[in-house]
């Protein structure tokens, strides 16, 4: 394929210093391709710079072995489109389905964003000219394809982690000087391997492991690797390591202790069980006692129930004979009532009666009056004629001879 037309873009961002997170820029094409920039305005892996990056529009589209090699460069330009800050020399970047975008972390300092000209009217304009160079491979992958990351041929699914790399430290290389490809890659291999290690969680580290981390950071080191950053890394977790061996023992001790302790509690407690199921088994009987007693008590209960119903029944009969009685004593209440009056009307007859006998009697009593004065007269005359007769009768037996 013949060599691409260089296309430039430029865009701008609006209040620039409010914004946060990524920014995307409209699509443009070159080469054939749709492309955009994705701007990280308070940086991407580094939190100091402005980001600046790269992307195939629709990587998502993209068969696994589409492959175009571009070169590309960034420039931040004032309003008449005069650059201002030019961010990197036009470099040839491999952009693929497996790897889409290509860039700069650290772009521009935040710092210099403040001076004056870059932010006319807090917005910021930024300019990238893009270059395909070469239409590398359209056909299928095999998934074992490579990729230059800084003269170091890693995997496609290697390209990210190798590339943010050589971002945090740019120099790591700097004093590598073998030139074998193979032997390259296998001491890349190595080190990621060993940064992956270090990433796990401190428990995780047993002696084998930080022996072996150790030999593979010594041989890094000689082979011309700045990692000065993994070994303080690797003594903070060795240091980790002692600490928790030491804490272990404490622990270890103290479990033993605790053992101890145990064993003794767990005498105590045999003679405890041995209680508790003697206590069991008098609450048992208990309980057996209680239900025996609840079972009498419920018959009981049962026929004192059969003993009420049955009182129960007998009142009813007797309240029955009562409304009886009480119906025939209202009857003969009547037949009273009938009988007082008939009793009253005889009592005022006998009494209008008796006032004429009162008449009556009250005239005898004037005639029996006046016969008691009669008798009472001949009484007194009486009395005196037998006076006379006695007096005769004494001389009569004056007069008789003494028998004597």
């Amino acid at each position: 394929m013949e060599n691409q037309k260089q296309t430039s873009f430029t865009f701008e961002i609006d209040n620039f210093s409010e914004k946060e997170g990524l920014i995307r820029s409209p699509k443009f094409s070159s080469g054939g391709c749709e492309w955009i920039v994705r701007v990280h305005p308070k940086g991407k892996i580094v939190n100091d710079h402005l980001s600046l990056f790269l992307h195939v529009a629709n990587p998502e589209s993209l068969r696994l072995g589409w492959k175009r090699l571009a070169s590309y460069s960034f420039f931040l330009v004032n309003q008449s489109g005069k650059e201002l800050f030019r961010i990197n020399e036009a470099l040839s970047e491999l952009f693929c389905a497996q790897f889409p975008g290509s860039g700069r972390a650290k772009a521009v300092p935040l710092k210099k964003l403040q001076e004056k000209g870059f932010l006319e009217k807090n917005k910021l304009r930024v300019k990238v000219e893009v270059k395909v160079v070469e239409v590398v491979d359209q056909g299928d992958a095999t998934g074992n394809e490579t990729f230059d990351v800084k003269g170091f041929q890693v995997l496609y699914s290697q390209v990210i982690s190798v590339t943010e790399l050589f971002l945090k430290h740019p120099d790591i290389a700097a004093n590598f000087r073998l030139k074998n490809q193979s032997v390259k890659t296998t001491y890349m291999n190595l080190l990621l391997g060993l940064i992956e290690t270090l990433k796990k969680p401190q428990h995780t580290f047993s002696e084998t492991v930080l022996s072996n981390a150790q030999d593979e950071l010594m041989e890094l080191t000689e082979a011309g690797f700045k990692v000065d950053w993994l070994k303080t890394k690797l003594d903070e977790v060795s240091l980790e390591r002692k600490k928790d061996n030491a804490r272990v023992q404490e622990l270890e001790e103290l479990i033993k202790n605790l053992k101890l302790e145990l064993n003794k509690e767990k005498s105590k407690t045999d003679a405890s069980d041995a209680k508790v199921l003697s206590l069991e088994q008098t609450v048992s009987d208990l309980k057996d006692v209680l239900n025996k007693q609840k079972h009498e008590s419920a018959a009981k209960v049962l026929l004192l129930d059969q003993t009420v119903w049955g009182l129960k029944d007998e009142v009813s009969v007797l309240e029955y004979e009562v409304s009886d009685l009480g119906d025939e004593l209202n009857k003969e209440k009547g037949k009273s009532a009938d009988k007082v009056w008939t009793l009253q009307q005889t009592v005022l007859n006998l009494s209008a009666e008796l006032k004429k006998e009162k008449g009556k009697f009250d005239t005898c009593d004037a005639k029996v009056l006046s016969l008691e004065q009669t008798v009472l007269s001949l009484r007194d005359d009486l009395k005196k004629e037998k006076a006379a007769a006695c007096s005769w009768e004494v001389l009569d037996y004056a007069d008789l001879p003494n028998d004597k």
